[in-house]
């Protein structure tokens, strides 16, 4: 079973079991249950709690606490990357969500307090690695494909190379599993590999054709590795399959400025601004 549980979690966090079932209980998420009932929080749920007791040791009323978190709940699955790059901050009552592309916030305030997810991340790593080795330990054998792609899943924001290993497994497998490929391929072209990410992203759209994420992250890979023109029609490509990709727009845009096609640039450009228009946070490079 994934997921870290309550005692690792108040281990993680430094709060009391008590406490992080109290948030459970108040609705402010809503964890996964194992197999004999016992709460299973994920790398993004760890993120939520720490954002609330900032919030509540702030003394922030219930109902603002609420909508605050329910707007970062939101908006995590947007930001670019892992959600270990992510910080939150509180700001006067209300949180600020900031990851390496942009800024975003449900209110707005002075800084009072900066919670990193790369320390969450750091601290949350011993025990989402010694949870993966246990499982290969126990299980041998015995997990599917997809079960190891839900271990990769969940180590990455934490555990990047047991991560890849996971996918490694859901691989052999089955090797037409196109998420796993995905995944994968993002792992690796974010290490900079981008060749190995390339012929990832390649064997994901052999299995699964309309995949648009493998489609714009080849697109990414192949400008990464020089290959404008086969990265435009990689884009191309994933803007066929996804219309309202404004990365793949916008990526197509800039490829096609420097490749002398002017009228194409301003297209994109003009499909991608209308997009993103009153969009609080648009993401780049890796959807």
């Amino acid at each position: 079973m994934t997921g870290f549980t309550t005692q690792e979690v108040s281990q993680i966090l430094g709060v009391t079991p008590g406490r992080v079932r109290a948030y459970v209980r108040a609705g402010l998420l809503e964890p996964e249950r194992g197999s004999r009932g016992d709460l299973r929080f994920s790398f993004q749920d760890l993120v939520i709690l720490r954002a609330a007791r900032g919030l509540f040791d702030a003394r922030v009323p219930p109902g603002r606490l609420r909508r605050a978190l329910a707007h970062l709940r939101e908006q995590l699955p947007r930001a670019s990357g892992v959600a270990a790059g992510i910080r939150i901050s509180v700001e006067g009552k209300s949180i600020v969500a900031r990851d390496s592309a942009a800024q975003w916030q449900p209110e707005s305030g002075q800084i009072l307090f900066d919670f990193g997810m790369e320390e969450l991340a750091r601290k949350a790593a011993p025990v989402a690695r010694r949870a993966f080795r246990q499982a290969e330990e126990e299980s041998g054998n015995a997990l599917s494909a997809d079960e190891w792609f839900g271990w990769g899943c969940e180590l990455e924001a934490t555990a990047p190379q047991e991560a890849r290993e996971a996918y490694e497994r859901t691989l052999a497998l089955d090797p037409r599993h196109a998420d796993a490929h995905v995944n994968l391929g993002r792992l690796l072209h974010e290490s900079g590999d981008a060749a190995s990410a390339e012929g990832h992203y390649r064997r994901a759209l052999e299995a699964r054709p309309d995949h648009a994420t493998a489609a714009f992250n080849l697109g990414v890979a192949l400008e990464d590795l020089g290959q404008e023109g086969r990265a435009l029609e990689a884009y191309e490509q994933a803007i066929a399959l996804d219309p309202g990709n404004a990365d793949a727009h916008y990526n197509a845009a800039s490829l096609c400025e420097r490749l002398g096609r002017p009228a194409d640039a301003l297209a994109h450009l003009k499909v991608c601004r209308e997009l993103t228009r009153g969009s609080p946070h648009r993401e780049q490079r890796f959807p």
